[in-house]
């Protein structure tokens, strides 16, 4: 009975937990972000991020997904995170030029969790930091992701 009920509340834990990740979106825009306005546009096989209606950057997709970090009441979002063909491709548009950074790591992304200088996903591998353009998978440990 003890295994039971800590069974139960482990998985309300969780799901509690879980919504601190963004939800997955599939909207094209345009996004609200301090650096502008954000859109993607389909350009042939690929898809093209638009700050303003100006390219900065290309990415192969089947489809478009993408995890977005809020900022401010306004709801404007000043991280994304996208899964490419390629591997997960990070744009920071807390400020001009954005900053882009490409893992070149094929991955499935599930769940994705934003920190003040990294990005922590699970991928279909297990779990990944993203920091400083750097991909590294994650071992056990005890640090507290929110």
């Amino acid at each position: 009975m003890k295994r039971l009920i800590f069974a139960a509340l482990s998985a309300i834990a969780f799901a509690t937990g879980a919504n601190t990740a963004q939800a997955q979106v599939s909207a094209q825009g345009p996004f609200l972000t301090p650096a502008g306005e954000l859109q993607f546009v389909r350009d042939d096989r690929d898809f093209v991020a638009m700050l303003d209606r100006e390219i900065f950057d290309r990415f192969d997709g089947k489809t478009l997904t993408h995890f977005d970090e809020a900022s401010g009441a306004n709801g404007s979002i000043s991280r994304v995170l996208v899964q490419s063909a390629a591997g997960p491709v990070l744009y920071d548009l807390r400020r001009r030029p954005v900053g882009v950074q490409h893992a070149n790591t094929a991955m499935t992304i599930k769940r994705v969790f934003w920190q003040a200088d990294e990005v922590v996903l699970q991928g279909s591998q297990g779990w990944y930091r993203f920091k400083d353009g750097k991909f590294t998978k994650l071992q056990s440990s005890t640090m507290t992701y929110h």
